[in-house]
């Protein structure tokens, strides 16, 4: 099992930054993720399938909890401070959740940064301001199995006010895509 574990770590480590089709390098030029496509999933209100419990330490040492957040739009967004992708998408986060203001739960699922110092140095230069649970090991991604693969960073989630998945972006997210995903899972 634990060698299981350690090769599923490694294989996540090289098959990189999400699921398209264009290789590209990281910021410190090493070769061994995908750029995504930005291919966008929305769901019907009767297809939706329920999110996972989502708990962790944030970055700033609290705890957050997706149960605490029912009755209210949910964006999850994967991300990691070593993926170009979502460097680039980050300021369209940034202004989809100023404009839709606290009606809806914004919350990061920061993966793969072994340490928390470029997690926090990424959402200080970019003035997220919203929470980002750390998960350097990938294991709160995988509770969404089947919702998120591994390999698919940044990936996107809009969570409906009831917990359930109404829309998905693999790659990066524009604000106003992002912003007609909400309206469609009120």
């Amino acid at each position: 099992m634990r060698r299981t574990a350690s090769l599923l770590a490694g294989l996540l480590l090289v098959a990189g930054c999400s699921s398209g089709q264009q290789a590209s390098q990281n910021r410190e030029g090493q070769a061994g993720f995908v750029s995504g496509n930005g291919n966008v999933s929305i769901f019907a209100a009767a297809d939706r399938k329920q999110a996972p419990e989502l708990t962790g330490q944030t970055l700033d040492g609290t705890t957050w909890k997706l149960s605490d957040h029912v009755g209210k739009v949910v964006v999850l967004n994967v991300w990691g401070s070593w993926c170009p992708p979502c460097r680039k998408e980050a300021p369209d986060l940034v202004a989809a959740a100023k404009e839709l203001g606290p009606s809806v739960q914004f919350v990061g699922l920061n993966t793969r940064d072994l340490d928390q110092a470029p997690a926090k140095r990424f959402v200080q230069e970019f003035g997220v301001p919203f929470p980002s649970i750390y998960d350097p090991n990938g294991k709160a991604l995988l509770g969404f199995r089947g919702q998120i693969s591994p390999a698919a960073i940044p990936t996107t989630l809009v969570i409906d006010p009831s917990g359930k998945v109404a829309g998905r972006v693999v790659g990066e997210v524009t604000k106003q895509t992002l912003l007609g995903m909400v309206a469609e899972a009120k």
